[in-house]
């Protein structure tokens, strides 16, 4: 830049607002605070952009004050281009600063190529001719350049920039909360780049710079915004602490502009803003407050339910081990009290009375009842621990159900029940199963309805229901089950209140093991009844194997 256009120059006058002074150092002062003190808590991607971003408007605000407050034309020269360059940095910031914090990584590469090249010639031709030709004496202003016009090009792309941007990013997020802090975001940056943008755009245009003032006062929304986001959406984790070293330093600095108060508008106009920032202030701080100690509580909370719950998965480690250890050692002397008493039934040790032998056949009974029960917790243990085996091989559901049927007949025929199976003509397709998993679901099935069936009848049914599924039926006319029950006859240890009235030594666990069984072959096990003294029906249904032919 030829400064000998202004060699001559010494000084200028231009009569100034106390407004300068409240839109530029308060502005300039709170954004550098809070870029400093956001980057000091929060050491991400993000907060150092909003540093970057609030370094380059102090910069300006420096700059412009200087512009404004100078007398001398060669500072006046000197100073002026680095406006231009300074507000495309500030906009291309906010643009970094929105993608990062909404994204959480860099922009693409692409991008910042095109941003560094959108701003690239302010900076190659900030000391020429093209930014400033020149200095108006009368008007104590630098002549704006040719390229002078391109700094307003270059912010008006970047806004639609950011505009397309988040609306683009708003169309393709669907989760309300993120939403939310994208409106937040938006509303505050758009305002504040918008009401800086046109200021300096006015200026250039019609050199009415007065008015650029005004469009500072974007930045305070911006930071209220922010603060929003700090407070509502937890953004840099900044907690309480922040919160109040935020509202104390915009109060102070509020505040502070009584000291450059001119006239008594200019101190009605600071004393507003003064009360409102202490009241925003005192209720962003509450707030904050509330949200911290809620979190605190519900993280106490959330730990000591850590703690207990790994407790309970300990103990419930134990109790399976226990369960485990404890049936390993019952089952071998019960299946050899097992063996005997059938024996002595049998007459193998000579000929019994029939007083004992009523009395051999009560402990037989007896014994395989806790045998039962011993095998049912065996398979829960084996199930909880995830040590449960199973061998599948292809089979067909009609030949285990013949197998199991026979071992009801003789106890069915003494309790005056009639047994019946219907079965397909034509031999049903191959199932993947394990054969012992669903013999003993399907004996617990059959042996329930002829234990809860005083009289009448148990129908086996098997059938295809579709190209897709086998299903076994079991129904009696026995006590039935009321429909609060249905469910939760398959949960763990439970039973209906009809069936301990009539049998009180079931263990309410053959049900829940069978129901496991069943899913693990990928099938569904399901009870249906009309209600109490209506009989009941358990059904299951298994996948046809896929190898079947």
């Amino acid at each position: 830049m030829d400064f000998n256009l202004i060699s001559n120059i010494e000084s200028c006058h231009i009569a100034l607002s106390p407004v300068l002074y409240y839109s530029h150092i308060p502005t300039a002062l709170v954004a550098l605070l809070l870029g400093i003190f956001v980057y000091w808590k929060s050491r991400t991607l993000a907060s150092g952009a909003l540093l970057f971003m609030s370094v380059f408007f102090a910069l300006w605000s420096f700059v412009d004050i200087v512009l404004w407050t100078s007398v001398n034309g060669s500072v006046i020269m000197f100073y002026w281009p680095m406006l231009y360059f300074l507000q495309g940095m500030i906009l291309l910031s906010s643009l970094f600063f929105s993608y990062a914090f909404l994204e959480k990584k860099e922009p693409p590469f692409w991008s910042e190529v095109i941003g560094g090249l959108l701003v690239s010639p302010l900076i190659i031709f900030l000391s020429t001719s093209y930014l400033v030709t020149g200095f108006d004496v009368q008007n104590c202003e630098a002549i704006q350049g040719r390229l002078a016009h391109y700094s307003s090009v270059i912010q008006m792309t970047i806004l639609l920039w950011i505009a397309v941007y988040f609306f683009i990013k708003y169309w393709r997020t669907n989760n309300l909360v993120e939403r939310g802090r994208q409106r937040a975001l938006f509303f505050g940056i758009f305002f504040f780049l918008v009401a800086f943008s046109w200021g300096n755009l006015f200026g250039s245009l019609t050199l009415e710079w007065g008015t650029e003032q005004y469009g500072l006062f974007g930045m305070p929304v911006f930071i209220g915004f922010l603060a929003y986001l700090i407070v509502k959406f937890q953004a840099f984790n900044i907690k309480l602490l922040g919160t109040q070293a935020l509202v104390v330093a915009l109060v102070l600095l509020i505040g502070s502009q009584f000291f450059f108060v001119r006239t008594n508008a200019n101190f009605a106009l600071t004393g507003i803003t003064f009360l409102l920032a202490i009241g925003f202030g005192w209720f962003l701080v509450r707030s904050v407050k509330n949200e911290v100690e809620r979190k605190e509580e519900l993280q106490q909370i959330s730990d000591r339910l850590a703690v207990a719950n790994q407790e309970l998965k300990r103990l419930d480690n134990a109790k399976s081990e226990f369960i485990s250890i404890a049936s390993h050692q019952l089952r071998t002397p019960l299946t050899a009290i097992k063996g005997y008493t059938s024996l002595i039934l049998e007459g193998s040790y000579g000929k019994v009375d029939n007083q004992i032998q009523d009395v051999i056949n009560k402990v037989y009974s007896a014994n395989s009842r806790l045998i039962d029960l011993v095998e049912n917790l065996l398979s829960i243990s084996r199930l909880e621990s995830g040590r449960m085996q199973y061998n599948f091989q292809l089979g067909r559901l009609e030949d285990i159900v013949k197998e199991t049927m026979s071992m009801f007949a003789v106890i069915a025929k003494k309790q005056g029940i009639q047994l019946e199976m219907i079965l397909p003509e034509m031999p049903l397709p191959l199932l993947s199963l394990d054969a012992g998993k669903i013999r003993e679901v399907i004996s617990n099935l059959i042996d329930n309805a002829v234990k809860y069936s005083e009289k009448g009848s148990v129908i086996v049914k098997v059938e295809q229901v579709d190209d897709e599924k086998v299903r076994l039926s079991i129904k009696d006319t026995g006590i039935g089950i009321k429909q609060e029950d249905l469910e939760h006859i398959f949960l763990k240890f439970a039973r209906s209140k009809e069936t301990e009235k009539l049998y009180v030594g079931g263990t309410g666990l053959g049900l829940y093991v069978g129901r496991t069984f069943i899913e693990k072959h990928g099938g569904r096990l399901w009870a249906e009844s009309e209600g109490h003294g209506h009989g009941a029906s358990f059904i299951f249904e298994l996948p046809i194997s896929r190898d079947s032919v």
